[in-house]
């Protein structure tokens, strides 16, 4: 392949500077129209049709261009998580900060540095071919940070609009040893809040010897959904799980090994049941599991505070595998926790949740994919049936009954969703190049 011009080069530098400065946070709803402005105005600059598409939150761009040959969709977001702490960031979040062979700031990974390389292969392809040798449509929205409430729906409606023979997703990148990793499904993923109140104010803390303190009654209610080993002891909270296929199962098991690796960079001495090979990766991606986001009561500044604490409450996630659906997991714990005494704690949604999803992965979509990966990195490319996190692919896969795979630019010691957020350098301008490539491939052959 011809080297990547310094003309594509500087035009993703540019672009990418432009969005990590529109502080575009969805759980905070500022900046939200701002970058979906500027999102459009850059696919116009490509040649494509571009437009603001109103929902009851962000609005969704949408663009459509190119030749009349088969159609790429595209699925990205604008909006970020919030910087906080921002005193652990190392330099201003929403300012692109080049240092070490690093680009640092609040999307540089998720997602504003995805999408800009998918924009400077659109470039490339145009400067190398005279135009789009196929037809490329955009879904870009501004509240997958926020869970994509809106998506589903606005797929559903336009769903003729949103035809495609395929979807590339948001991001991906490569492993611990530089090997690029594909992905064709994510977790969904069902967020509640548990919330108890013993009294009706803070008390001394020697009533505690008569009054019921709430960090104990929720550790308790909390401590009954898993056990040690991260086994949900829910009710009926695996019986609508899928059993892998055997393409599934086979794709498994041929995944390297990496949980060391990941053991040292996220700084943990080992894993629930000592999991390793492929019992590692069928209990990260192929088992639900519960996990507790935060827990807050009481006193926690410096020195003592003796205090019974009135109230107490904590945010969990469940992600969960095809064929789970939020709602019924939903039911399914409010029933436990009726079950188990816990009538006391009440029980919300903080969102509704996002379905679980799959593509097939005998799709000649994901063998174009996987060979443009393997021929721009000239390492064999590890394909994960989906990716321990979620995000809302079903709609693409179960509405459009499109295949999707996911490949992008960032690294596992990127720190998506953490302060110094960032992408390597080499990895922007390579993804840059594996997507250009799986763009060519897909043109001749679809």
């Amino acid at each position: 392949m011809a080297p990547l011009p310094e003309s594509v080069v500087t035009y993703a530098r540019k672009k990418l500077l432009d969005l990590v400065s529109i502080p575009s946070v969805s759980a905070e709803g500022r900046g939200l129209e701002q970058a979906a402005q500027a999102v459009a105005e850059m696919l116009r600059e490509l040649g494509l049709e571009a437009s603001l598409h109103p929902t009851n939150g962000a609005p969704v761009v949408f663009a459509e261009g190119g030749g009349t040959g088969p159609t790429i969709l595209f699925y990205n977001h604008y909006d970020v998580q919030p910087a906080d702490p921002l005193e652990d960031w190392a330099s201003d979040p929403f300012t692109l900060l080049e240092k070490d062979g690093n680009l640092y700031g609040r999307g540089t990974h998720d997602d504003k540095g995805e999408l800009v390389a998918r924009l400077a292969a659109l470039l490339w392809v145009k400067q190398e071919h005279g135009q789009l040798p196929f037809r490329v449509k955009f879904v870009v929205e501004g509240e997958e940070e926020t869970g994509s409430p809106n998506l589903p729906g606005y797929v559903e409606s336009h769903r003729e609009l949103l035809k495609s023979d395929a979807v590339l997703w948001e991001a991906g990148g490569t492993d611990a040893k530089g090997r690029p990793q594909a992905y064709c499904g994510l977790k969904g993923i069902l967020a509640v809040e548990l919330r108890t109140k013993t009294a009706g104010y803070d008390l001394h803390s020697s009533y505690g010897a008569v009054v019921q303190n709430p960090i104990y009654r929720l550790s308790l209610a909390i401590a009954s959904l898993r056990d040690n080993q991260g086994k949900v002891l829910i009710k009926g909270f695996y019986d609508q799980v899928r059993a892998l296929s055997k393409v599934e199962a086979d794709a498994l098991k041929t995944l390297p090994d990496e949980s060391a690796e990941l053991a040292k960079i996220f700084g943990v001495k080992g894993y629930m049941g000592g999991v390793q090979g492929e019992s590692f990766y069928h209990k990260l991606l192929a088992e639900p599991c519960v996990n507790v986001n935060g827990f807050h009561s009481g006193y926690g500044g410096p020195g003592s505070k003796t205090v019974l604490p009135a109230e107490a409450y904590a945010k969990l996630d469940f992600r969960l595998v095809p064929d789970q659906e939020p709602a019924e997991v939903f039911r399914l714990l409010q029933e436990h926790l009726q079950r188990e005494g816990f009538e006391d704690i009440e029980l919300s949604y903080l969102e509704a949740g996002e379905q679980p999803s799959r593509s097939d992965l005998s799709h000649p979509w994901v063998k174009t994919a996987l060979e443009a990966l393997r021929e721009v990195y000239q390492k064999d490319p590890v394909l994960y049936i989906n990716m321990a996190g979620s995000g809302p692919m079903h709609p693409f896969t179960d509405v459009l009954k499109a295949p999707v795979v996911g490949f992008g630019v960032g690294y596992p010691g990127s720190k998506v969703h953490s302060p110094n957020e960032h992408i390597r350098v080499a990895d922007f301008e390579q993804g840059i190049v594996a997507i250009k490539r799986a763009l060519e491939m897909f043109a001749a052959r679809f």
